[in-house]
């Protein structure tokens, strides 16, 4: 909004600072004040009016001041400075710049913008170049786009088809041939070994051909050419390879048969190699170089990489790379070691390939970088991991390797210059979560203030009620005067709203990173060094308290044991992160560790009652497993008191278990009371199994409680599958037995089910059920019930322990292995056969058939021939 137009002066009029000089009331001071300066929005006339050319001059500074708008693509370009990596709208800006194709300033501005967030994309680079070929006067901007882009790195097969037309195209003059040849030898030094690099090839061979000779010497020349080019092209699993074998059997035949046949029968070998790897190598780009999508209107057919999602399809395509790169590495071509610059040429061209079509990956980045850096070019593998720095800037291992491959070099100050932009990255990320985070949550507050206000008339009291600190809002629940001593009398702090879990998290990366840079300042350079970057830490406040724990404990391993800094790093620790139990923890198993007793005690009862119970069971745990193992009899039945009053349902044997266990050797749990506890070396500073909140007792004791019909904890129940297996054993004496039936089929019927439809077909049965066998099942006894099954019926009730069990697993979600499927996984289990015990006994021969009467048993036997005795169904 442009400024008001100036008001004329009127000298009648008194100032204000006139007005405060006569000493007026400060009211009338204030009226006044208003008046002049805002009179225009009186809806009464003024009696001084602005004259025209005041009223013009207005005009033209609103004029002036009012922004031209902005068409799309100025917006969308605009957008694009702020946020870059966004492949959908450097698409749209293309097209809406391709709609004014005359204005070249727009498309340099569009296609220099989308190469630098996606340098060395080749469809970018061609619809690039193609802007500068349909007019000569601007050949001299293609030339420098082709220097540029074909000598920075490795260029692609697509842009050196491009230049080899150009250059075909616009050299000529005497020495016309010589040139286009050297270009033809660097595109084939560059990109020979492609599976793509067919046409490149034809071309060169027929460019040789097509040379004009004078004298038998220059004929000669020509022909060992045309036999090098062949030579080396039938070798390279590429397309179309197999024509050019034809076409080299033809020219070497049409030459000398003689030698015709040595030559071929030199290189049979490795031909045949190669179409055998192109076959392999099909199989992997046939899903890692899907074909460009299609044109849009006026704009090329472009292709853009995206970020990550990490989502199943991502997974599965970094897999499918992994698995490229790794198959290139181990050279299935066998290319001998003579010719290992071919095999290195060839690797490293692949890699140069997935770090463009991968660039958002940084598993991608690092693999190159290893494989570089392991053949020796400790340079380039530098420079791989720079620019992948550039592409993910925010990516932890590329930085971390980046940092090491510095310090190897003794480039320390580079190391310190990524490490302040690698964390200046993270701050930045940091903020911009913590602001879209609060922003979310004041829309999703104010609309639920908004809701509430209309559908209650009381609700501004309960508003105002709610901003008023917790302890001046009591609830009807709370007790008005907590114990002092008691845990529960911080529970109010649970009343605060959740940290976020994603800004939690990246805090805690955050801080890894401070911890990784005071490693490096501590070993290659000094301790000093490594307090100076602690000390920047401190004045952050991002840092977690990872942070403070790793300074400590670096100032007490590193700094000749001296325990009077590494607490009071620790105590500078507990004015921030006082509410973190975790933190708390860590303090109090350090002071444990140096045998500080004294000041172990004072910081557990210092810190005990600021926590609620259910957060503050790790610390009544860890200090209850050191009074039991270095504490007196009397002050661990004292602790024990207390524990028992902040925590009154556990059972009392929980708490002397834990009294006479020592790691994770339970004999009260295993041998008294029947449960099987798995005795794995654990390190001390775990804390056992029955030192968790659900504990196995516990666990009973709350089972107990639900499931009073539940059977004791001394005898096991009997699980799904042994009551079905006593079930099948029960059943088959009282069903007449199927005379060539071998015991296979019967246990295959057993694990198919039998409690299944019995008119639908029973699977697994060769050619169909015959009619006698639906005779005898239904000439069969009834199935006798029984208890387990009603008891199946209704439900199966997981013991405590069970869940307990199933707690502690991870998440679904943390799983990052291959995918089965569930079916094939079960099937699999469904045809396994399990022998019953650990020596394999030997199949019991068929019952004899029925000797008299009844109908005789189905023969599936193959088919004799007519007048056999036997009749088959084959």
């Amino acid at each position: 909004m442009s400024e008001p137009p100036p008001q004329p002066e009127d000298s009648n009029a008194m100032s204000v600072d006139t007005m405060q000089r006569a000493e007026l009331p400060p009211e009338v001071v204030n009226n006044i004040r208003q008046m002049q300066v805002t009179p225009q929005f009186s809806s009464t006339p003024t009696t001084s009016q602005p004259s025209e050319s005041s009223s013009q001059e207005s005009v033209s500074a609103q004029n002036e001041s009012t922004p031209t708008p902005q068409d799309k693509w100025d917006q969308l370009r605009s957008q694009l400075r702020e946020k870059s990596v966004d492949a959908d709208g450097w698409l749209r800006l293309v097209e809406l710049a391709e709609e004014k194709p005359d204005n070249i300033e727009r498309i340099k501005d569009t296609y220099e913008g989308m190469l630098e967030t996606y340098p060395n994309t080749p469809s970018v680079q061609i619809a690039y170049l193609k802007h500068f070929l349909d007019d000569q006067k601007q050949f001299g901007q293609a030339e420098a786009l082709f220097r540029r882009f074909l000598l920075r790195t490795t260029p692609s097969v697509e842009l050196l088809k491009f230049y080899l037309t150009y250059i075909r195209r616009v050299t000529n003059g005497p020495n016309a041939r010589e040139i286009i040849r050297k270009c033809y030898d660097f595109a084939l030094g560059h990109i020979g070994q492609d599976k793509d690099s067919f046409e490149v090839w034809q071309e060169y061979i027929n460019f040789l051909k097509a040379g004009e000779t004078n004298t038998t010497w220059e004929e000669q020349q020509k022909m060992d050419a045309i036999r090098k080019a062949y030579q080396h092209a039938v070798q390279i699993p590429m397309e179309n390879v197999k024509r050019l074998w034809e076409e080299y059997q033809e020219f070497e035949n049409g030459l000398n048969r003689i030698t015709a046949k040595k030559f071929i029968s030199d290189l049979q070998e490795a031909h045949m190699q190669a179409r055998t790897v192109l076959n392999q190598l099909q199989e992997h780009l046939s899903v890692l170089f899907p074909p460009l999508p299609a044109a849009r209107g006026k704009s090329p057919a472009i292709w853009l990489p995206r970020p990550p999602t990490f989502s199943q399809n991502d997974k599965a395509l970094v897999q499918r790379w992994r698995l490229y790169l790794k198959w290139e590495e181990s050279n299935p071509l066998e290319i001998e070691e003579k010719d290992r610059a071919t095999f290195l040429q060839r690797v490293q061209s692949t890699y140069q390939k997935a770090v463009v079509r991968m660039r958002f990956y940084s598993e991608i980045w690092y693999m190159a970088y290893a494989w570089t850096n392991s053949i020796g070019k400790t340079d380039e593998a530098v420079a791989l991991l720079k620019s992948g720095i550039d592409a993910n800037p925010s990516s932890f291992v590329l930085n971390f390797a980046y940092a090491e491959a510095l310090e190897v070099q003794g480039n320390f100050t580079e190391v310190h210059a990524t490490y302040e932009r690698f964390l200046e990255v993270l701050r930045k990320d940091l903020e911009a979560t913590e602001e879209r985070i609060n922003s979310a949550n004041s829309s999703s507050s104010s609309i639920g203030s908004q809701t509430s206000q209309k559908s209650d008339p009381n609700a501004m009291d309960v508003t105002l009620a709610s901003l008023q600190p917790p302890s001046q809002t009591p609830s009807p629940n709370t007790s008005p005067n907590p114990s002092p001593n008691s845990s529960f009398a911080t529970q109010v702090a649970d009343e605060k709203p959740p940290r976020s879990k994603e800004l939690m998290d990246k805090r805690t990366d955050y801080g890894i990173v401070y911890i990784m840079y005071m490693r490096f300042g501590r070993r290659a350079e000094n301790l000093k060094s490594a307090r100076n970057v602690f000390g920047k830490a401190r004045r952050d406040r991002w840092i977690p308290w990872e942070v403070y724990e790793a300074a400590a404990l670096m100032e007490y391993h590193c700094g000749n044991k001296d325990i009077q800094v590494a607490s009071r790093i620790f105590e500078k620790g507990m004015e921030t992160f006082g509410e973190e139990v975790e933190f708390v923890l860590r303090y109090l198993g350090f002071l444990i560790s140096i045998n500080d007793e004294n000041n172990a005690r004072a910081l557990f009862e210092r810190v005990i009652g600021n926590f609620a119970p259910d957060k503050a069971r790790p610390l009544w745990e860890r200090w209850a497993r050191y009074e039991y193992q270095y504490g007196d009899l009397a002050a661990a039945q004292k602790l024990e008191k207390r524990i028992a009053e902040v925590y009154p349902n556990d059972p009392p044997i929980k708490r002397f278990a834990e009294r006479h266990k020592y790691l994770n050797i339970d004999a009260i749990a295993v041998r008294d009371l029947g449960f099987m506890i798995g005795r794995q070396n654990t390190r001390a500073n775990g804390s056992g199994t029955l030192g968790r909140a659900d504990t196995v007792q516990n666990l009973l004791a709350s089972s107990a409680k639900e499931t009073p019909s539940a059977p004791s904890a001394s005898k096991r129940a009997a699980s799904p599958e042994h009551r079905r297996r006593e079930e099948s054993r029960s059943d088959y004496p009282a069903k007449r037995q199927r005379p060539t039936s071998p015991v296979r089929d019967r246990d295959r019927d057993w694990r198919d089910g039998r409690d299944g439809p019995r008119d639908g077909p029973r699977r697994n049965q060769r050619h169909g059920s015959p009619g006698w066998d639906r005779e005898r099942e239904r000439d069969g006894p009834p199935r006798r019930p029984f208890k387990e099954e009603r008891e199946e019926d209704k439900g199966v009730t997981i013991p405590g322990v069970l869940s307990w069990f199933i707690g502690t697993l991870p998440t679904a979600s943390s799983f990052d292995g291959p995918v089965f499927r569930t079916d094939d996984l079960m099937q699999v289990f469904r045809n396994a056969v399990i022998p019953a015990s650990s020596t394999v006994r030997a199949r019991s021969p068929p019952p004899p058939p029925r000797a008299v009467g009844g109908r005789p048993p189905p023969d599936y036997g193959p088919y004799q021939g007519p007048g056999s005795g036997r009749r088959g169904r084959w």
